[in-house]
């Protein structure tokens, strides 16, 4: 008899041991958040999903060069010209997956202030298949009140951006991401009020990919596209020309620097900027050379 209750012990024992061994499996193979799903939270001119590390701080250099075929050699293909931009922003990273920034831009003397969510992740082993983020701006026009007509207001200034991210990390050399967004301005310009002007409203699509070829290299290429709807405008006559912004070129990335450059259309760099007032037609060869840098520290 003591042999059977030894017996029987045994195996309850061994059953108790192999279940809490799995569950430690279980515990130590937890399905984590995908990494590198791009090397950096800006891609061009566009809004990726990634977002730094919780307690990151982020520096943030873009600048744009003139037309390359506007002058050709006498500015030396747009970077002697008068019409460059740049801007200098900082992003702090609140959470692993929300961050906060500002930034200043030369032209029209912009200040934004600029929020992104991250609020589902890719997980590696596609429990979540995709990840979906939310980006929203606000942008100040710092130019003197003249340029806003006879009645001006203070909330004239203000520009507004929102959108959606949807991506996927297919695989270690290729990421996807696809955006829908809307653009505000409280004014804009006009030649008969109602009649002939920029419309307030802006509703835009877009796209953007990664193709890595090596551990710090990558081709990036976008394209984001102004979409004109009827119920939308308020003008006989819309003075938007609704061309897209298409982008392409290298990347290198590290821990903690990007460096991209690049061919585009835009001369705005705030995205609401680029939606309303980009008259860039790249199907008619109207590029410009383009460069962002980024460098982080984590604390």
């Amino acid at each position: 008899m003591k042999k059977y209750i030894i017996l029987i012990l045994v195996i309850v024992f061994g059953f108790e041991v192999g279940f809490s061994q799995d569950e430690e499996t279980q515990k130590k193979t937890k399905d984590r958040p995908v990494t590198n799903m791009f090397d950096n939270g800006l891609l061009m001119d566009d809004q990726t999903s990634v977002i730094p590390a919780k307690k990151s701080l982020e520096m943030i250099i873009q600048h744009r060069f003139g037309l390359i075929k506007e002058n050709g050699v006498k500015d030396l293909f747009g970077i002697y010209a008068p019409s460059a931009n740049t801007r200098m922003g900082l992003n702090y990273s609140i959470l692993d997956n929300l961050m906060v920034g500002y930034g200043i831009t030369r032209k029209n003397m912009y200040s934004d202030f600029q929020v992104k969510w991250a609020f589902l992740r890719q997980t590696r082993k596609n429990t979540i298949p995709l990840t979906v983020a939310v980006y929203a701006n606000m942008a100040i026009d710092g130019r003197n009140e003249s340029y806003f007509g006879e009645d001006y207001e203070f909330a004239n200034r203000f520009s507004y951006f929102s959108q959606l991210i949807v991506g996927r990390k297919f695989n270690d050399w290729f990421s996807l991401e696809l955006t829908a967004s809307f653009t505000h301005y409280n004014a804009v310009e006009s030649e008969i009020p109602n009649v002939i002007g920029y419309d307030h409203d802006v509703v835009g699509f877009g796209g953007h990919a990664r193709f890595k070829f090596s551990s710090q290299s990558s081709f990036v290429i976008s394209y984001t596209k102004p979409v004109y709807i009827n119920s939308l405008s308020e003008n006989y006559e819309t003075l938007n020309s609704y061309y897209s912004n298409f982008c392409f070129g290298y990347e290198v990335a590290t821990a903690t620097h990007a460096f991209q450059i690049f061919f585009g259309t835009a001369n705005g760099i705030i995205p609401q900027d680029i939606y309303m007032y980009n008259n860039s037609d790249w199907t008619q060869g109207e590029f410009r050379i383009g460069f962002n840098i980024t460098r982080l520290w984590e604390f």
